[in-house]
């Protein structure tokens, strides 16, 4: 009899064990981007903050003729590379900060943990465009851009300053850093599972084990860094919809793209992936977290090889038919050498595996710009429509469709 007892008292456990198990845990997708623990907030992106406005005062400063090389290599790499004091930032808090671009770019745990050799490239890369500018444009800043000489050269009311071969190494380091520095950032480091489930985070952030002297889990956190390298810099970070065009980097190109008919709502899939996801942390609900992870990775990804495809169009559209007048087509085609670069970083849904690999950006790169005699002065638009299609192929869009 007691063996029948216990047998019974064992069953009737596992009944409760197994309903628990498979419980579902209902999740409330929040109305805004807030959290809170205790009445505190629980969400802090001060290090994406400070980078998006280091990039902002790097990107301004690359057309600020005054600026010198160091002082823009600074900017980038926030050191004191010459020995000596440099403050190169108009805000104080900048200059005072540890932080620096160059140290998160090309640095997810994803991508380039274990590939340090081709992070090192990337990294140069922007050192070789921002010397560039200092080196090659400024000084002839005043001059007429011609093939093989840079210079300024009109678009429409406005001036634009080019290389020799027609590149705003600006706009290059601009849409680049949205790749090498935000994307990769998001989808290949703080949303990836080596990330978030890293040591001891699961248990830690279901015991509610917050991080020394914080009130969020490390789980939490790194959630909520990868929502900041989008919205940072947008004035109501909590319901950033409204006014996320005004930012310089990623908000404004996923506005562009939310603002085409074919890809209207990527903007609020994004926006509702974030809350879901944070909210499913909170609940301890990893399966729901992985799946708004993956939404994530895609739409991001997406929004590079829309913008990327629609500049190379709008550019190949501006070229002159004349000779004359390429200002407006090269400002285009600059914009599109910095998202073709930033396809190095998009990610598919779960998968490890790089959409495009750094031969294939390289190879897109030599095309439009590097082997043609004078780079943009003499690319065609046969050219760039095959790189075009070669780019809308990896993803579920057509050219036309990116294009408009």
């Amino acid at each position: 009899m007691k063996n029948l007892v216990s047998v019974l008292l064992l069953s009737i456990l596992t009944i409760f064990s197994s309903c628990k198990d498979d419980e579902t845990i209902s999740i409330d997708n929040p109305a805004t981007y807030t959290f809170e623990r205790d009445g505190t907030s629980t969400i802090s992106f001060e290090g994406q903050t400070t980078r998006i406005k280091m990039a902002t005062e790097l990107i301004n400063a690359m057309t600020d003729f005054a600026t010198t090389e160091a002082e823009l290599l600074e900017m980038y790499r926030n050191q004191t590379a010459t020995g000596e004091d440099v403050n190169p930032y108009t805000d104080a808090d900048l200059n005072i900060s540890t932080k620096s671009i160059k140290s998160k770019v090309a640095a997810s745990v994803d991508y380039f943990g274990s590939n340090t050799a081709e992070s090192a490239l990337i990294k140069a890369d922007f050192e070789t465009w921002i010397g560039a500018q200092a080196n090659e444009v400024s000084p002839n800043a005043a001059e007429l851009a011609t093939p093989g000489i840079a210079g300024q050269i009109a678009d429409g009311s406005s001036a634009r300053y080019v290389s020799a071969k027609g590149l705003e190494y600006n706009q290059a380091v601009n849409k680049a850093l949205i790749g090498g520095l935000m994307l990769d950032q998001m989808v290949n480091n703080y949303l990836s599972t080596s990330v978030l489930d890293a040591g001891e985070n699961r248990a830690n952030n279901d015991a509610t084990i917050l991080v020394e002297g914080k009130n969020y889990t490390d789980m939490e956190h790194k959630w909520d860094e990868a929502y900041g390298y989008l919205f940072a810099s947008v004035e109501d970070v909590a319901n950033p919809l409204e006014t996320y065009s005004n930012d310089s980097f990623f908000g404004k190109y996923l506005s562009r793209v939310e603002g085409d008919s074919d890809f209207a709502g990527i903007a609020d899939d994004i926006y509702q992936a974030f809350k879901l996801g944070r909210a499913a942390i909170v609940t301890g609900d990893y399966d729901v977290r992985n799946e708004q992870a993956a939404i994530l990775r895609n739409k991001l990804s997406q929004v590079i090889g829309i913008r990327a495809v629609y500049y190379l169009q709008a550019g190949k559209n501006a070229l002159p038919t004349d000779g004359n007048d390429y200002g407006s087509a090269f400002h285009d085609l600059s914009e599109g050498f910095g998202f073709v670069y930033s396809l190095r970083f998009i990610r598919s849904g779960d998968s490890n595996a790089p959409v495009f690999t750094r031969a294939e950006v390289d190879g897109f790169l030599d095309q439009i710009y590097n082997t043609p005699t004078n780079g943009f002065w003499k690319v065609t638009p046969e050219t760039l429509d095959a790189v075009s299609a070669a780019i809308a192929a990896k993803f579920d869009f057509t050219v036309a469709q990116a294009a408009e």
